[in-house]
């Protein structure tokens, strides 16, 4: 599994992640620090990358495209450390590891981890 660190994530957490053999850039490495959240997904979707946010907007991208791909996971953990985001995102990967493989929205918690498996169904009417 290969991740991409939206701005909003501490650039620290991309070494530790790779210390633990997870391939891992940071939007602001590959100059695309003032790239719009479309340019991140496509940029993600193309390297094979699930994006790592705190920002619920891709999310919302992903529901209405349609796409199965790339996976996000969001973290909503308020008024944390980079230390307990990454000690809670660890946490959490190899629960959540198969629905990312397969393109999934999760969303990290404080104490659960919530899937939504992409795509979307669309309602028909």
């Amino acid at each position: 599994m290969k991740f991409l660190l939206n701005m909003n994530m501490p650039t620290r957490i991309a070494p530790a992640l790779e210390a633990r053999g997870y391939p891992v850039r940071h939007v602001r490495d590959i100059g695309l620090a003032r790239a719009t959240d479309r340019t991140i997904l496509e940029t993600a979707r193309s390297a094979g990358e699930t994006i790592v946010t705190m920002d619920l907007d891709y999310g919302q991208l992903l529901a209405f495209s349609g796409d199965a791909k790339p996976s996000v996971l969001i973290l909503r953990i308020p008024r944390v450390s980079p230390d307990r985001l990454l000690s809670r995102l660890m946490e959490a990967i190899p629960k959540v590891a198969e629905s990312l493989d397969g393109g999934a929205i999760v969303i990290v918690e404080e104490n659960t981890c919530r899937v939504r498996t992409l795509p979307f169904a669309r309602e028909s009417g």
